[in-house]
C-alpha cells in the first residue's frame, strides 16, 4: 500500500522520542520489521516493552502532529505473543482509500448474511439495506481525538478484555489505516486484505467519530464519539457490523448494545 515517509528510524538514534515533542520520555521499547515473509524493509512499528499505564495515550499524541505516527494498544497477553509473532503481511495490503466501503460491505454482506438467521437482529436481513445515516461527529459530540484517550485509560485501568497492553505508535496516514499499515491479519479467515475493512473505518471515522484504539492478534477495539441513539439508526449499522465482522455482529440483540455505546470491539475466529 502507499506510504508516507516512515519516521520509526529515527527512534533507533533517539528511543526515549523526545525529537517527537512528547511530553514524557518514550518507554524501553522495540522497532518490529518482522513480517511473514522474513524482515520488512522498513520498521512497521514501535512498540512498548512494558505493559501501559492511563495516560501513556495522551502522552504520546504530540506524535502525531510531529511525525505522524499514531497510537495504539497491542494486545500482547492472548497467547499468541507480540507483534513479531503474528505474522504480519505488510506486503498483501492494498491501500484504504482505492476501495468503496459500501462497495466493500455489500460484497461481504453477500457473503455471510443471506439470511435472518446469520444477520442477527440487523435491519434488512436477506439484503443489502445500504449505509446507516448519522448526524457525524462534527455536529455536537464529543472530540473523537480526546474520546479515543478516555477510552485508552478505560482500557487501561481494567474496564477491557485487554490482557496485557502495550503502547505502539505506527506511521499512518489516519487511524483507520493503523491496521493495513502493519499489515495486520487478525479478520483473515473473514477478508484477505485487511485495507478493504481500513477503508470501512474511515467510512466509520467521517460517520461516527471513530478511532482504532486497541489491536491483539485477533480482535480490534475503537472508541465512537456520535454512536447511534434510536434503535432503527442501530439496527441499520447492525447490518455494516455483521458484513464487517459477522464473529461479533451475528448475535441475536446485538443492535441494542451499539445505542450510545463509546466503544466497538470485534474478534475474527
Amino acid at each position: 500500500m502507499a506510504t508516507l515517509p516512515n519516521p520509526l528510524p529515527g527512534l533507533a538514534a533517539d528511543p526515549t522520542g523526545r525529537s517527537l515533542g512528547l511530553e514524557r520520555p518514550l518507554p524501553p521499547g522495540r522497532l518490529i520489521d518482522t513480517t511473514d515473509e522474513g524482515p520488512w524493509h522498513e520498521p512497521l512499528l514501535w512498540y512498548a516493552d512494558e505493559p501501559a499505564e492511563p495516560g501513556a495515550w495522551t502522552a504520546a499524541q504530540p506524535a502525531r502532529r510531529t511525525a505522524g505516527l499514531l497510537p495504539v494498544l497491542l494486545d500482547v497477553g492472548d497467547g499468541q505473543g507480540g507483534p513479531e509473532e503474528w505474522e504480519l503481511m505488510p506486503g498483501e495490503m492494498s491501500y484504504p482509500g482505492d476501495h468503496d466501503p459500501e462497495e466493500v460491505l455489500a460484497d461481504l454482506w453477500d457473503t455471510v448474511a443471506p439470511d435472518d438467521a446469520t444477520a442477527g437482529d440487523a435491519a434488512g436481513a436477506g439484503d443489502w439495506p445500504g449505509l446507516a445515516e448519522t448526524a457525524g461527529p462534527d455536529d455536537g459530540g464529543p472530540d473523537p481525538d480526546a474520546l479515543a484517550a478516555e477510552v485508552a485509560d478505560a482500557l487501561l485501568a481494567g474496564r477491557t478484555r485487554l490482557k496485557e497492553p502495550r503502547l505502539a505508535l505506527v506511521p499512518a496516514r489516519r487511524s483507520a489505516d493503523i491496521p493495513a499499515a502493519i499489515g495486520w491479519g487478525g479478520p483473515l479467515n473473514h477478508e484477505g486484505d485487511v485495507a478493504r475493512l481500513c477503508a470501512v473505518l474511515r467510512s466509520w471515522e467521517d460517520r461516527f467519530g471513530i478511532r482504532v484504539v486497541a489491536l491483539g492478534f485477533d480482535h480490534l477495539t475503537v472508541s465512537v464519539a456520535t454512536p447511534p441513539t434510536t434503535e432503527a439508526e442501530a439496527r441499520h449499522l447492525a447490518a455494516e457490523h455483521a458484513a464487517f465482522c459477522p464473529d461479533t455482529a451475528g448475535q441475536a440483540t446485538y443492535a441494542k448494545t451499539l445505542l450510545g455505546a463509546d466503544t466497538w470491539t470485534f474478534w475474527w475466529d
